[in-house]
């Protein structure tokens, strides 16, 4: 069984894993999204004492590579890959959208589509949509919500809409095919996808890999 640490700063709560052996894994999280930079070293440190491991019994670093916060994409990329160089192992990429959707279809019941939201401010998410293969229906978008939104996609199968971002939909939208869950997501639901991933060498080139913002980064540029 590979040992892979899983990092996770891409939401409001962040997380480190490490499962070894096959047994449950070992978890941290934080939920203080401005500390996640200055929390995420100690916290790999002390995930390798509580494990009993050491970073260099690592057979690969996975990432929660985005969409998501800026500032969190950044520090988790750059912690995984540099744990990466530094080890001379592989970078694992897991796209956060597909992570909350592995969560969704754990703890929600039903044959139905899944349609994760990521808070993107104002009336905009990213979102994708996902059957319970994890397949995806819908790439990952940045989308400004509209009530007819999803309109296509509620015509052929029920949708549940769930992360931060989805409340803002749930306002607007009126249709028997849609409903709307609490699903609670953590590393461990990105490690569970890392480890089929490292199964099949799907590995970043390490040089290139960088997170997956979806859209362009805005910087206001300030009046002179």
């Amino acid at each position: 069984m590979a040992r892979i640490l899983m990092i996770d700063t891409a939401l409001q709560d962040a997380g480190v894993c490490i499962s070894i052996d096959g047994k449950d894994p070992v978890l941290l999280k934080n939920d203080r999204q401005k500390e996640h930079a200055a929390w995420i070293q100690p916290a790999i440190k002390e995930l390798t004492r509580l494990s009993g491991t050491t970073l260099n019994d690592l057979d690969a670093v996975a990432v929660s590579a985005g969409p998501g916060s800026y500032t969190g994409l950044r520090v988790g990329m750059a912690t995984a890959k540099g744990l990466c160089y530094v080890l001379k192992i592989p970078l694992i990429s897991v796209n956060t959208l597909k992570i909350m959707a592995n969560a969704a279809i754990k703890q929600l019941e039903g044959d139905n589509w899944y349609c994760p939201m990521i808070d993107a401010r104002r009336m905009e998410v990213y979102t994708a949509i996902f059957n319970r293969d994890l397949d995806e229906i819908m790439p990952p978008a940045a989308l400004v919500l509209e009530p007819g939104s999803f309109d296509n996609w509620l015509e052929k199968r029920h949708i549940c809409f769930f992360g931060d971002g989805s409340p803002k939909y749930n306002n607007m939208l009126k249709s028997v095919d849609a409903s709307f869950g609490n699903v609670t997501v953590s590393a461990a639901d990105g490690l569970e996808l890392a480890a089929g991933m490292y199964a099949r060498r799907e590995f970043c080139d390490l040089a290139y890999a960088e997170p997956q913002y979806i859209k362009a980064f805005y910087t206001p540029v300030k009046a002179k």
